[in-house]
């Protein structure tokens, strides 16, 4: 039973000081050493009845008050946070939308705690193209406003932006050959005329 215990206070103390909020399974698994799932789900579903970890969705587990953008990455694997979320974020649409949206492999919009998180599909040679992409220590995989952009044209086709000052055009033309696109270009060039992005 001590020795039990002791894996239950080393498992918490280990989620709890680490940077990432939002945890799967296997990654608890690979901060334990653990190669047996079973009693690590014991253990994990104990802190989540005594309220020190949640449980949002099957298979992950969160320290209370998580970060959303975390939630985001870890609801559908592989994805990043992008299109309208990323873009009223730099400021270039100005209509508000509570949503974090990304990109995936599937098309789906649920509700977590309050918190619509709104996926878009995308062909699986854009998913993987990091271009574009920050990935951060905690986990978070974030579009750049130019990919976001760029993804927005793609799935949207043309669309109106309120304000494209935040945008840099060198990075956009850096970005753009990882979608294969000859609408996708004209898109872009039709843009550039029309706002005079520089």
């Amino acid at each position: 039973m001590f020795s039990s215990q002791n894996k239950k206070v080393d498992l918490i103390y280990t989620l709890y000081k680490d940077k990432r909020t939002v945890f799967r399974l296997k990654d608890v698994a690979l901060l334990l050493g653990e190669t047996t799932f079973t009693p690590l789900n014991l253990s994990l579903n104990y802190f989540v009845r005594t309220g020190k970890l949640q449980n949002p969705r099957k298979g992950i587990y969160c320290k209370p008050d998580c970060n959303k953008e975390e939630l985001a990455c870890r609801v559908f694997t592989p994805s990043y946070i992008s299109l309208e979320y990323v873009l009223q974020q730099a400021g270039v649409v100005f209509q508000y939308d509570s949503r974090i949206t990304s990109v995936s492999y599937l098309s789906r919009e649920i509700e977590i705690e309050n918190q619509t998180f709104s996926f878009r599909k995308i062909k699986n040679e854009l998913l993987v193209a990091t271009q574009g992409i920050e990935r951060q220590e905690t986990g978070v995989n974030i579009a750049t406003p130019e990919r976001a952009l760029l993804d927005m044209l793609y799935l949207n086709g043309e669309m109106y932006f309120d304000n494209l000052n935040p945008l840099n055009l060198r990075k956009i033309e850096q970005i753009l050959p990882v979608y294969q696109s000859k609408i996708l270009e004209e898109r872009v060039e039709k843009l550039i005329k029309n706002y005079g992005l520089k």
